[in-house]
């Protein structure tokens, strides 16, 4: 995005046309949105911040003497906002902007992006940098991503060029040093797990240096295990993370309402489009880049209709599924209705044929409301599975996140899928999100990856017969106990397991192709006993979690 290729446009917005002032907020908002997200780190407060550098600029566009130095100068404004925004805030208030934090900027720009391997390991260190370090480095991102030149980045930062270079080469070295900390983090070193038992999953300066210090000392997190690429390399080409919905100018002038916003807009110049351009999803891309939601694929349909809240019986909980028959499957005979639920009853719907993909432009329905008191998880936080024989044991009442990764690259081949083992109570599948199944195809990156299940130029990842394909986001509902473990035999995958809330669940399923999506979610939750359970899973506590069969029938008493 060239400021000198909006010359005309810039002009013709200067001298009062309101078609050119609708196009340069469009085409200039998803720029700002990324710096300030960056440098704030996806505070609540970037919305604010985002739509006071707009309206200052459009305020302020007369003033600008020299149109080929218009991004030069949007910047100049977007970096001013942010350090007076930072001066504002006191010490009092740090608290309270925690408590308001949303989903990170590091977490969007994975997930919108598409971002795997080191590329996803650069965002997330971001997220350990301190301010002025994330404020250089929004600036420094997009000039690698071609966005920016340097000299506009020591214009935006108030510095010189060569005080720039010292900068920024101070800044990527902590970078790099972050870097060093998330992967560490993804690794199963048990002295590293046994140090971060109590950390709260917020990266500070604290547990940064507690962590590098650990890191320097240990031989097994020391070691990247593959060669470090450049960030700069990494970076290179990335798209613009997409402007969300719900990006409106009512925040930015004093909590109005949308009208009132619109008219306070429109009275300073501002057309009805060019607000328009501040409530919808702005996309930009950069040439040959990926723009889709860092999801994968799971099978499942719409949501199904209202089911009778009446226990269902065995036959017809089995045969009330919408999903096709498989081939060579015969039903079960049905038994005699019984008086009340026994042992042997089934809960939840057999999900043991393989789905269609939904419409990409289909949103989900409402994710029912289940009771929450919370999970606890063996794995804490954040449980990282890389390896066969990997587990965590999840237990309470609340929804947990499980997120696949899957590196063909590696070792392609067969997938020997995970296991639910010894589980207590109840375990539905309730959501699928990420913003595409895993078999979504996409341009071929260039790690050679064409989908979340490889390429051909790294070989693929093959399902057992009959196995639903997974999503990126795999949602579940846990009332009970249950233990998930990896069963890694064929193909290298891992699994991330987090304990989540509805409200995040309802969040992702929710982003759609306008977002940066290839797909909307998929809601499987009936709300009822009728919700789905996922494949491979059962009460008994096998030896051996690989050998449990694909097909999804337990019963409704706890064991």
């Amino acid at each position: 995005m060239d400021g000198r290729q909006w010359r005309t446009t810039i002009a013709a917005a200067q001298a009062g046309d309101r078609r050119a002032l609708d196009e340069l907020v469009e085409g200039w908002l998803p720029l700002v949105y990324n710096i300030v997200g960056r440098a704030l780190n996806g505070h609540a407060d970037v919305d604010d911040v985002v739509q006071e550098t707009m309206l200052r600029a459009v305020g302020n566009l007369g003033t600008l003497r020299d149109p080929d130095s218009f991004r030069s100068w949007l910047v100049a404004i977007a970096m001013r906002q942010i350090r007076d925004r930072a001066r504002r805030r006191t010490s009092e208030t740090l608290a309270d902007d925690a408590a308001q934090e949303v989903t990170d900027f590091a977490e969007l720009t994975v997930l919108r992006l598409q971002l795997e391997g080191q590329r996803r390991e650069v965002a997330e260190a971001v997220r350990w940098l301190d301010e002025e370090d994330r404020q250089l480095l929004s600036l420094w991102w997009l000039e690698v991503a071609g966005e920016l030149s340097r000299r506009e980045l020591a214009a935006a930062a108030g510095i010189s060029r060569q005080h720039a270079a010292v900068r920024v080469q101070r800044m990527k070295a902590r970078l790099e040093a972050a870097r060093g900390i998330v992967r560490a983090l993804d690794s199963s070193c048990p002295g590293l797990r046994e140090l971060t038992a109590r950390w709260d999953e917020r990266p500070d300066s604290v547990w940064r240096k507690r962590l590098a210090r650990h890191i320097r000392g240990c031989r097994h997190c020391a070691e990247p295990g593959e060669a470090v690429v450049p960030a700069e390399r990494l970076l290179v080409g990335i798209a613009l993370v997409p402007v969300p919905v719900g990006l409106t100018l009512s925040l930015a002038l004093g909590g109005k309402t949308a009208a009132a916003a619109t008219t306070a807009a429109t009275g300073i110049g501002w057309s009805a489009k060019a607000v328009a351009a501040l409530t919808k999803p702005a996309v930009a891309m950069t040439a040959g880049a990926t723009l889709v939601a860092g999801g994968a694929y799971v099978v499942t349909q719409p949501e199904p209709p209202p089911r009778a809240a009446a226990p269902p019986t065995a036959p017809s909980t089995a045969s009330s599924t919408a999903r096709p028959k498989v081939p060579g499957r015969t039903a079960t005979p049905a038994p005699s209705p019984p008086a009340a639920r026994t042992r042997t009853d089934l809960y939840g719907t057999v999900v043991d044929a393989v789905d269609e993909a939904p419409d990409p432009n289909a949103r989900p329905g409402n994710l029912p409301r289940r009771p929450e008191s919370g999970l606890t998880s063996t794995g804490g936080p954040k449980a990282v599975m890389q390896h066969r024989g990997d587990s965590v044991t999840l237990s309470g009442r609340g929804y947990v996140l499980v997120r696949w990764q899957i590196s063909p690259k590696s070792r392609p081949g067969a997938l020997v899928m995970p296991a639910w083992t010894g589980l207590r109570g109840k375990l539905f599948h309730v959501a699928s999100g990420g913003g595409r199944r895993m078999d979504d195809t996409f341009a071929p990156d260039a790690d050679g990856y064409t989908s979340g299940m490889g390429g051909p130029a790294v070989g693929h990842a093959v399902l057992p017969a009959g196995a639903q394909q997974m999503w990126q986001n795999e949602y579940f509902y846990v009332d009970g106990t249950v233990t998930l473990t990896q069963n890694e035999r064929g193909c290298d995958y891992g699994l991330i397991v987090f304990p989540s809330n509805r409200d995040a669940v309802t969040r992702d399923v929710m982003t759609g192709p306008g977002q940066g999506a290839i797909r909307y979610g998929l809601v499987r939750d009936t709300g009822q006993d009728t919700a789905p359970t996922p494949q491979y899973v059962t009460r008994e506590t096998p030896a051996d979690p690989a050998t449990v069969r694909q097909r999804s029938r337990v019963t409704g008493e706890r064991g």
